[in-house]
């Protein structure tokens, strides 16, 4: 009998299950936000407010563009941008200081766009800014997203002389094809050059980014991409689907659907990679995580204190999230708050002094509720019911008697158990967990356009 991940899938159960659902890095998902007046951050509920603080920082510019990418970005070759960006970053800096008052920075980090768009010189500059405003927890983490396309040795000596504390690498794929379809060549060799020299300076983590499901992938040229991955030893992977929405992501209209692997390529795919790498002794962490089992997340997945936000799995389930810069999320308390996702209109916003956050939301009872079984759906592929139960003053099968009768499907199909105290997700059908938590999204079930999302598979 094989122990394969999905050996349960076939291809009914793919096409059954393979439905447009969101990828749950919050619930309710940044789709429901709505426009806001006042400064929701500040007034979200005092009960709700987290001990300690983690910061994301978005750096929206790139120097060239990934047709597949999805994030936030603005292309361009002028650096000087870069330096009015950091001019508004510490302006809002200061403007959220009541936010970050008495509490330590528990982690840092920088995504985009690509944050390696920076020189040394800007990113001394900005480290300078965060030591400025916030005062760094002891054990901090700090992270950094990087296109190894623009980085030598050298910068990553002065990341290292800056205190960050882990590196992710965006690897996508190997295949030449692949690349340049998808408008990314980029050298494997200088890659693992890079991961050495990394891990040779003392940085604690490394991670390196797959994509599954782009352009002109087989199975054969993935397992290249895979090999060259195990090869290299990172601390942690991060094995993304594609996302194929070119209605959202103008760049994506340069694939043809036919270019693109059907949903069972795509099972295969992720199948092929989460056996391969848990066959060399990496810890599977929720959806799209592989980590090493020193690794700190693994160590938060196997404590039970693993959590999900908008930069993915984390250990820092007991911290808020604060956003700066253009498009970021912050999430307080109860409250969710969206920067402006144009860079013009975040400079405006600044500019005439008004609370930066254009869209937000302040969740509910309900939404809190849900939110607690979607993220221990997430990370754990698990649900203790009394625990929900206890926390939120509810009966459970009662208050989800509708999504329980949404799951009898994946019951029959042997993809969930219930029973009084649990719901449990095997191993097999981890790669239908999208979908499952779907059943529990109260917005998703009753006035949302599915299509707006990317397919679960």
């Amino acid at each position: 009998m094989t122990t394969s991940v999905v050996a349960n899938n076939n291809t009914s159960f793919i096409k059954k299950y393979a439905q447009h659902a969101p990828r749950y890095t919050s619930y309710p998902t940044a789709l429901k936000f709505e426009p806001v007046d006042n400064d929701i951050l500040s007034i979200a509920n005092k009960d709700t407010l987290a001990d300690e603080l983690s910061l994301y920082i978005h750096i929206p510019f790139c120097n060239t563009l990934c047709y597949y990418c999805g994030c936030n970005k603005i292309v361009t070759r002028h650096q000087d941008k870069a330096d009015i960006y950091l001019e508004y970053l510490e302006k809002e800096m200061i403007a959220k200081q009541s936010l970050s008052k008495g509490k330590p920075l528990a982690s840092l980090h920088l995504g985009g766009g690509s944050p390696s768009f920076l020189t040394k010189a800007q990113h001394t500059h900005l480290m300078y800014l965060v030591k400025k405003y916030f005062t760094f927890a002891a054990d901090a983490e700090r992270a950094i997203e990087l296109d190894p396309r623009n980085v030598d040795t050298s910068y990553l000596a002065t990341l290292k002389s800056l205190g960050y504390t882990r590196l992710s690498f965006g690897l996508q794929d190997t295949d030449y094809k692949v690349q340049q379809t998808i408008n990314r060549i980029q050298s494997t060799a200088h890659i693992a050059n890079l991961v050495f020299e990394a891990r040779t300076l003392g940085f604690n983590s490394i991670n390196l980014d797959l994509i599954y499901g782009l352009p002109h992938q087989t199975l054969e040229t993935f397992k290249t991409t895979i090999a060259a991955t195990k090869a290299m030893q990172p601390d942690r992977i991060s094995l993304f689907s594609y996302a194929h929405l070119p209605e959202r992501f103008a760049a994506q209209s340069k694939f043809n659907d036919s270019m693109l692997p059907d949903a069972e390529l795509k099972a295969l795919l992720y199948n092929t990679a989460v056996n391969s790498f848990k066959k060399i002794g990496y810890e599977m962490i929720g959806l799209d995580h592989f980590a090493k089992a020193n690794d700190t997340l693994a160590i938060a997945k196997n404590g039970g204190v693993l959590h999900r936000n908008f930069q993915g799995y984390t250990t820092h389930g007991n911290s808020d999230l604060l956003g700066i810069g253009v498009s970021s999320i912050s999430t307080i308390g109860n409250a969710f708050a969206q920067n402006p996702k144009e860079l013009k209109a975040y400079y405006a916003r600044i500019d005439e002094k008004q609370h930066t956050a254009t869209i937000g939301l302040s969740l509910t009872k309900d939404d809190l509720i849900r939110r607690d079984v979607i993220s221990s759906l997430m990370c754990n592929l698990h649900v203790n019911k009394t625990a929900i139960e206890k926390k939120h003053h509810i009966v459970f099968d009662d208050y989800f008697e509708d999504a329980l009768d949404a799951l009898s499907s994946l019951v029959d199909d042997g993809l969930i158990a219930l029973n009084d105290e649990s719901i449990h997700v095997p191993e097999h059908a981890r790669i239908y967990i999208r979908a499952i938590c779907a059943r529990f999204d109260a917005y998703l079930n009753t006035d949302e356009i599915v299509s707006r999302y990317s397919k679960a598979i």
